[in-house]
């Protein structure tokens, strides 16, 4: 038996979110694995009562003692946020570079997680060896510190995994793209590159973080009064240039948000944000004139409990917002988070606040490649196989044309839980499929997407609940009236709603003698139906339904 080189993605193929892939190498029964990010994805209303999903990790889990380490390449959410959830099952070596090692020890001291010296801190443009894998960091720019690309080096041929990147000339904090070292290693040759596919449908290249903060500089200038400016925590780059707008326009700065103090503090721990002026606490920003502060804060996507959604309901505890401040997004629309941003942004209006966001004005460049900047990519490496990742099923279709544009011998779509053999072969291709799906964190409890807490969850919120409690006599008997009770039911004559539905409980109960446990059982499951149809006759809601019998 030959040697194989696999890679299978568990999630982030065929949507954006949880990104997790695994590599292999060796013969196949004796391979061993690493597995590049480990992140989630964050839930939208179809889902009541869930915010984080992450890839089911089952098919690593079975071979965790072949799998050497988790390599990240940075530290947004999608990319490690299910290390928590995830490690205590395979307790590996992590390798990461140090900003993002900084947020990972955060992640599992709240957690209460102790991972010993699995933590592994890698120097920019540093390498690790996990025999038959060599990795080396390859430093490149994106909308957090310290993006890395991987160079996976395996006896077969070199990998290029890409992560997240863009090409920006002027990151203004952190290292450029290390874009000699990516021509060197395509000259080198490069046997595949699983790449980006976030922005393969915008033309041009993706911008610089130098002109949005000159952009933002000539706005603030313009504004009078009070300047809320709302974006992701995570970009330092854009936290960095609101600090230095908020010095230029002569105004103190405040963080607003358990997310961007957590960042700040990770970054200035890491050696960045030195030049910076002190941020105050928003306590004490109460006390300075609308026209002398700017605060820079959470929920950039309109999220429920961000400090933005707070401030424009007036209920935040120590930002108030008035007729005639400004409120500036300085961040992308997530797709799926149009209706709640648009009906915050309608609110802000109503009150006479000026809103400003990429729509109306250039406050924002995205952290992903746009086309040019994949043009240079593929230019520098020149792989002879190209996988995208990072992106629906629409973004890696039109990226795997993209890739045949590019002369690209052999590009492979894929999805979750596709098992591609790169080596050997005469071309790669996907040849099995690999347990794939996704977990959600249901409170503190990780459960599967079709558990039953969560279809009891939809059923609540879409139907509504219905309690009824009947008192049993020693004979058997039904004793008095049952005891109704429920909740988000359409009733509009409570009286007669309920008058009926006792009709309907005692006639059913008649036909059943209580004599045994069996009895009670198909009592319960007989009310369950007849109320559940009463109410769709009534309401057309068919409500979660519970049954109690109680004997006195």
């Amino acid at each position: 038996m030959k040697e194989e080189l696999l890679f299978c993605p568990l999630g982030g193929s065929g949507e954006i979110g949880m990104n997790m892939n695994l590599f292999a190498y060796g013969k196949p029964d004796n391979q061993k694995w690493i597995m590049v990010d480990i992140g989630v994805t964050f839930a939208d209303d179809s889902v009541p009562g869930i915010d984080l999903i992450y890839p089911d990790p089952g098919f690593i889990i079975e071979k965790k003692d072949d799998l050497l380490g988790i390599v990240l390449t940075h530290a947004h959410e999608d990319h490690i946020g299910a290390i928590a959830h995830i490690w205590p099952q395979i307790k590996c070596k992590i390798f990461s570079t140090p900003f993002t090692a900084v947020l990972i020890k955060e992640k599992f001291k709240e957690k209460r997680i102790d991972i010993g010296n699995n933590l592994k801190i890698v120097d920019l443009n540093g390498t690790v060896n996990l025999n038959p894998f060599k990795i080396e960091f390859i430093t490149l720019t994106h909308s957090i510190l310290e993006p890395n690309g991987l160079r996976i080096e395996t006896p077969a041929g070199v990998i290029l995994h890409t992560g997240d990147w863009k090409v920006d000339p002027n990151p203004l904090i952190g290292g450029k793209i290390n874009s000699d070292r990516l021509k060197e290693i395509g000259k080198e040759g490069v046997l595949a590159m699983i790449c980006d596919s976030t922005n393969v449908f915008s033309i041009g290249k993706s911008g610089s973080e130098l002109d949005v903060r000159k952009s933002l500089l000539k706005i603030m200038l313009r504004l009078k009064k009070r300047i809320i400016v709302t974006s992701f925590a995570s970009n330092v780059a854009r936290m960095e240039t609101v600090f230095d707008c908020a010095k230029k326009t002569g105004r103190q700065i405040s963080l607003v948000g358990r997310s961007m103090h957590r960042i700040y503090k990770a970054a200035k721990q890491c050696g960045y944000l030195k030049d910076v002026i002190e941020p105050i606490d928003s306590r004490d920003a109460k006390n300075i004139s609308r026209e002398k502060i700017v605060y820079l804060c959470t929920g950039s996507q309109g999220e429920p409990m961000g400090a933005m959604m707070r401030i424009s309901s007036y209920v935040h505890p120590d930002v108030y917002i008035e007729k005639d401040d400004t409120v500036i997004f300085s961040s992308k629309i997530i797709p799926g988070n149009e209706r709640k941003l648009y009906k915050l942004h309608n609110q802000l209006v109503k009150d006479g606040i000026e809103v400003i966001s990429e729509e109306s004005e250039f406050v924002h460049v995205s952290g992903h490649p746009n086309r040019e900047d994949l043009k240079d990519m593929y230019n520098w490496v020149k792989p002879q196989c190209v996988i995208p990742v990072h992106g629906e099923h629409r973004h890696m279709i039109e990226h795997i044309n993209f890739a045949k544009e590019m002369q690209v011998p052999y590009p492979v779509q894929v999805e979750n839980g596709d098992i591609v053999k790169i080596y050997p072969g005469n071309k790669p291709e996907v040849y099995d499929k690999a347990p794939s799906g996704r977990l959600y964190v249901d409170g503190n409890i990780s459960v599967e997407e079709d558990s039953q807490s969560i279809k009891e969850r939809k059923n609540l919120s879409s139907n509504g609940y219905m309690e009824v409690t009947i008192l049993i006599t020693p004979k058997g008997n039904i004793h008095k009236r049952p005891i109704l009770s429920f909740k988000g039911l359409p009733i509009i004559e409570e009286e007669e709603f309920i008058y009926g539905l006792e009709e309907k409980i005692e006639s059913t109960a008649k036909t059943f003698s209580l004599n045994s446990k069996k009895q009670e059982h198909n009592l319960i499951d007989a009310l369950k139906i007849a109320c559940r149809k009463y109410s769709k006759e009534k309401t057309g809601k068919k409500p979660f339904t519970n049954i109690n019998i109680v004997k006195i």
